[in-house]
């Protein structure tokens, strides 16, 4: 792979001396050749050749001109500025049309023209409403880029860069959860285990070490431990780049047959790469792309609710507006044929041929004009737009999209189970009791009231037994809060150690993290972390922290009052956990328990269970992590809005039960349950330790906090609740997830969250949305702008649908009376634009209210078209054909004007028609104000200059229209009106404002009217039973 420090890649080319490998680079003392031969190897062989050519990992360090312990100097790295990634290619197509003159009459190709020029308007507004959502999407596609992020050391400074920065040399930290986006070669680990599956399609884990495997390939998982790599090749130039570079090579030879079947193929996402398992022999790869898009916009297989929904009935409108447009061809032509040589009798004449053919072409312009009005090709722009609006608001709000139906499948959640740490509170964690020398302090002592020995074993035991690069740093503004850097638990107890007066730095310089004999990172089934460290009496020490109740059973012993040990005993046990650990987490608080061993011979490291047992306890702590102050009012609006919130910890019981009472989730006086791990499990499963879907939705409706809970309990949880058929509707489950682990949970539910604060990489990955504050506000926020989408795709169709049941009936019952359309094929093609484009850009713009989070949500089996909607549709399309059917039957009486009816062919454009145009698009515009409302709601105006977009749209399609109807002459069928014509239109328009407080009033008056009839109802049945109950008559 080739060193980014020394050249640059740019459209591809590559330094010829480095690409090539002929020997080393002059800057660095080792060629690509030669790196990619190391990477290449495995195990003892490849630490053999790193020991042997390169004089182990300090050699290659050296070459590499960086420093295994500070890292990268600055000026090294200036040298490598320019990103060596895979080169993203761009296609660019030109389109090209063309006008064919088909020999028509002087005037007779202005209206093809116009149509011509209408069609083109339509397509150029289209793509650029595509063109701006995919500019839009490939931002987002960069910040999703920019939130992948990893710790290198550079300089002696750990900073976090971007993966597209990273750089040959640079000093990596590596920890549980990570998804490698480089190769590199293991510096230092502690108990490191690779998910390696991606690669070479082995399910087992494999242990990396410095001392027997160090390699690590890009793309690979961290299952488990912690350390520092070099960074030997990223991009192109990794393993896994090399391996996709030749399967994209060989793509473009391979016959499109042989990749037909295949399932399994590769995904990129820049500096990471997926590739299924690969087949190879004599270095042949045998596999081939499938599919090389990037892996956040690939959509699902299946489709959402309600793009399903709105499927269904695009069909169901196709399907009645083909059957429309042919029946109005059919009836144009039949009356033609009837008129002309049935009942004026006239024979058919050769010369006559080209006038009947026009007579034919017009009546195939007429159908086709209906169908192109009735099919509601808007709809899918109206999702995309209304998706791209919202999935960009949402990154304000916090809310990062990685798919974008999570985004509509929000707004119908009604469940979400949420973590507790980091979500529901600050994840400032301050410790504010200790229990150590047999002392229970309720407030933080002075360090003089600690024991020495005490406080020396508390200081170096949460110095070592941390991640290194967990630090509390000086406040960024003066009086405020130290900055805390890393793990929050650990930063709670090196916040401890600060108020003690110890320098926990110092001792961690005096055991550097790479004589750390032996380390068991924390994960979610230990929920401790545990390191050895050898003294220089040869006695090996372990310290371990982790849950209280966990630990406190492997302690046989605790320091007292003078700092020295005595034996615990089972009911001492009991006591402490009573009387200290409930205690604190009755308040809310995290109990952490610090305890040691030492042991005079080395023994079984791999022997986990026998290693971390006979402890002492050296002190419990208590955490406070205060709930965020704005979760309360968040949970109390998802629980107006229909959606249960449950709480889903590793915590203790206790403490989840405080901090679910403080956020809300648990309200007094409710019959909830909140269950531990293991009850939980012992209420769903049989005798046989199988999970039955019966019993679980026996617990889950009632169920609101699951304490000390794991990822598999989290999955388990999810899938029962999703898979359950209680209620007339399926749950739609949201989750949030920070671990590795929970990444199963992440892609059963329906919504999957990714803490971006505290989330592992492989988390965010599985996830739909990334919360980039890890807050539980931004939920909320999502569910808003979820029914936001769904409401915005709504007020379209109510708008939509009107225009169209006018639009076709105008056109059918026009042409079938007076055998011509009242609304030209131009001016249809204008009103399709108002209705298509410009108004999904109007109404699926509308931003999100409040009033979103007061109704129930719609479920998945809720019809599109409310009675509401329903009402408003069939209402206004009545008031649009009782002014269009009057203007087009007596119209040039009440205005005036000259008859347009029965106008001969090629005839020029009359006012009467021009008014029937002009006043029907008009009253689209004032219907599209109505069209903002969908329940009923009786002020139309209502936060209406909230939105900038819908009032653009609304003044610039009325100065269009003006130009069109004084200026638009022959092209658009239009006759310049005079201000008495405008205004009678603009008053016919402005009724639909009118027609719809009077429909609002109608409704009123229909529940009055339902609620007076249901209060006499129940008069009537008190005062009959009172007349007949026995022993009263």
């Amino acid at each position: 792979p080739s060193l980014r420090r020394s050249q640059s890649i740019t459209a591809g080319t590559v330094d010829h001396s480095l690409s090539s490998g002929n020997g080393a680079d002059s800057t660095f003392g080792c060629s690509t050749k030669d790196l990619r031969c190391l990477m290449e190897l495995r195990g003892a062989e490849g630490l053999q050749r790193l020991n042997e050519y390169y004089g182990g990992i300090n050699g290659l360090c050296e070459r590499l001109k960086t420093s295994p312990t500070e890292g990268g100097q600055t000026s090294q790295l200036n040298l490598a500025r320019t990103p060596l990634i895979t080169p993203q290619h761009a296609d660019c197509g030109e389109a090209v049309s063309g006008v064919e003159d088909e020999g028509e009459s002087k005037t007779g190709w202005i209206e093809g023209t116009a149509i011509f020029l209408s069609v083109a308007v339509v397509v150029l507004v289209t793509a650029f409403n595509d063109w701006s959502k995919e500019r839009q999407f490939q931002g987002l596609q960069r910040r999703i880029e920019q939130e992948h992020r990893f710790t290198v050391l550079r300089a002696c400074c750990t900073v976090q860069v971007p993966i597209n920065d990273l750089v040959v040399g640079d000093v990596a930290q590596i920890k549980y959860g990570d998804l490698l986006p480089a190769d590199g070669i293991l510096i230092q680990s502690n108990d490191i285990k690779i998910d390696e599956s991606s690669l070479t399609g082995e399910s087992d884990h494999v242990r990396k070490d410095s001392d027997t495997d160090p390699m690590l390939l890009a793309g690979t998982h961290v299952m488990e431990g912690s350390g520092r790599m070099v960074v030997t090749a990223v991009g192109i130039h990794s393993q896994t780049g090399i391996i996709l570079t030749l399967l994209a090579a060989g793509a473009t030879d391979d016959q499109p047959s042989k990749t037909k079947g295949k399932k399994d193929g590769i995904e990129q996402d820049k500096g990471t790469m997926e590739l299924c398992p690969l087949q190879e022999e004599d270095g042949a790869v045998q596999d081939e792309p499938i599919n090389k898009k990037k892996r956040t916009y690939n959509p699902k297989k299946e489709k959402s609710v309600l793009q399903g929904k709105l499927t269904k009935l695009a069909i169901l409108i196709g399907k009645i507006g083909l059957l429309i447009s042919a029946m109005t061809v059919l009836i144009l032509v039949l009356y033609f044929v009837i008129d002309t040589f049935g009942v004026k009798g006239k024979p058919w004449q050769a010369k006559c041929t080209p006038v009947y053919v026009q007579y034919l072409v017009k009546f195939f312009i007429i159908g086709v004009t209906v169908l192109v009005v009735a099919v509601p090709e808007g709809l899918p722009l109206a999702v995309t737009i209304a998706l791209a609006y919202s999935v960009k608001k949402m990154m304000k709000d916090n809310n990062l999209v990685r798919h974008l139906d999570a985004c509509e499948t929000m707004g119908n959640a009604t469940t979400i189970c949420s973590d507790k740490t980091g979500t529901l509170t600050t994840n400032r964690m301050t410790v504010v009791q200790i229990h150590a020398a047999g002392v229970h302090h309720q407030t933080l002592p002075p360090r003089d009231v600690i024991p020495p020995k005490t406080l020396d074993l508390l200081a170096i035991g949460i110095a070592i037994n941390s991640s290194y690069t967990t630090k509390i740093l000086p406040a960024e503004k003066e009086g405020g809060l130290p900055r805390q850097v890393g793990n929050k638990t650990e930063c709670a107890l090196l916040g401890l150690l600060v108020y003690l007066g110890s320098d926990y730095q110092a001792l961690r310089d005096a055991t550097p993290e790479r004589c750390l004999h032996k380390v068991y990172t924390f994960n979610s089934v230990r929920k401790s972390m545990s390191t050895v460290i050898r003294m220089p009496n040869g006695v090996f020490r372990l310290h371990s922290k982790g849950a209280s109740e966990i630990l406190l059973k492997k302690c046989s012993h605790i320091l007292a009052a003078g700092g020295e040990a005595q034996p615990l005993q089972p009911g001492d046990r009991e006591q402490l956990v009573h009387e200290v650990v409930e205690t604190m987490a009755s308040d809310g608080l995290r109990t952490i328990c610090l305890a040691y061993r030492d042991l005079q011979e080395e023994p079984d490291w791999e022997d986990e269970s026998s290693v971390v047992t006979d402890l002492t306890c050296i002190a419990v702590v208590g955490i406070e992590d205060p709930v965020r102050p704005e979760v309360p009012d968040a949970i109390l609006k998802c629980q107006r809005a229909g959606i249960t919130v449950r709480m889903v910890t590793g915590d203790n019981i206790n403490t989840a039960r405080a901090i679910a009472t403080k956020s809300r989730v648990l309200e007094p006086g409710h019959d909830f349950l909140c269950l531990e791990s293991k009850d939980f499990n012992r209420r769903i499963r049989n005798d046989g330790g199988e999970i039955e879907q019966e019993r679980l939705d026996k617990v889950w409706p009632k169920l609101r906090v699951l304490a000390r809970s794991s990822p598999t309990d989290k999955h388990t949880l999810v899938k029962g609740i999703i898979d359950s058929k209680q209620g007339d509707q399926r749950q739609v489950v949201a989750v949030t997830g920070d671990g590795t682990n929970d990444a199963p949970a992440l892609k059963k539910a329906d919504v999957g969250f990714a803490m971006g604060i505290a989330g592992t990489d492989v988390a965010k990955e599985a996830s739909d949305i990334i919360l980039t504050d890890d807050n539980f506000n931004s939920i909320v926020k999502a569910v808003m702008w979820g029914r936001n989408v769904y409401d915005s795709i709504s007020k379209f169709l109510q708008f939509q649908l009107t225009v169209n049941v006018v639009a076709v009936i105008v056109a059918f019952t026009g042409a079938c009376i007076t055998q011509d359309s009242p609304l030209k094929a131009v001016q249809m093609l204008w009103v399709n634009l108002i209705m298509d484009t410009l108004a999904s850009l109007a109404l699926a713009t509308e931003p999100p209210t409040e009033a979103l989070l007061q109704r129930q949500p719609y479920g998945r089996t809720k019809p599109l078209l409310s009675r509401t909607m329903l009402k408003n549709i069939i209402g206004h399309a009545f008031y649009q054909l009782i002014i269009i059917f009057t203007l087009l039957f007596c119209g040039e009486k009440l205005l005036n004007v000259d008859s347009g009816r029965k106008a001969p062919l090629h005839a020029p454009a009359s006012e009467h028609y021009t008014v029937i145009f002009n006043t029907f698009v008009l009253m689209q515009l004032f219907n599209e104000v109505n069209a903002r409302k969908i329940h009923g709601e009786r002020n139309v105006f209502e936060g209406i200059f909230h939105n900038p977009i819908f009032c653009s749209i609304i003044l610039g399609t009325f100065f269009i229209q003006v130009l069109i109807v004084q200026i638009g002459g022959k092209p658009f069928s239009c006759q310049s009106l005079s201000l008495d014509h405008w205004l009678w239109c603009i008053f016919l328009g402005f009724g639909e404002l009118l027609w719809g407080q009077v429909g609002f009033m109608h409704e009123q008056v229909h529940i009055i009217c339902d609620d007076l009839c249901e209060v006499i109802k129940t008069m009537w049945t008190s005062f009959d039973n009172v007349q007949y109950l026995p022993g009263k008559h």
